[in-house]
């Protein structure tokens, strides 16, 4: 349910940007959402279809671009994906990792008319 509170924040970025650019409406909002953010896409559009009513960004499309999770490891120096939850690193093993990507969650840009 965390979905909302992350929802309401994009229609709050999405408005104050319209208004500052005198827009009549908002088209699409890009978003980038880290995999390791636990957050649902589809959860994400259906409640901004709830909270936009109203609005100008009503009927706007959200664009969710998935990041993936990315590791660097502190042992042999590799970078690479990981598949969910898993931080060892799949050039020596090591569980000396650090996270370099998947935890983002930030709208990227919008289109407006």
């Amino acid at each position: 349910m965390h979905e909302m509170a992350f929802t309401q924040g994009i229609l709050h970025i999405a408005l104050t940007e319209a208004a500052k650019h005198q827009a009549a409406k908002v088209l699409d909002i890009r978003i980038k959402v880290g995999v390791l953010t636990g957050l649902l896409p589809e959860f994400v559009q259906e409640y901004f279809n709830i909270v936009s009513v109203g609005t100008v960004a009503e009927q706007s499309r959200l664009s969710i671009e998935k990041v993936p999770a990315t590791i660097k490891c502190l042992n042999c120096g590799a970078a690479s994906e990981t598949e969910g939850f898993v931080f060892t690193c799949p050039t020596c093993n090591s569980n000396r990792i650090r996270l370099l990507g998947g935890r983002e969650f930030y709208v990227d840009s919008l289109e407006v008319e």
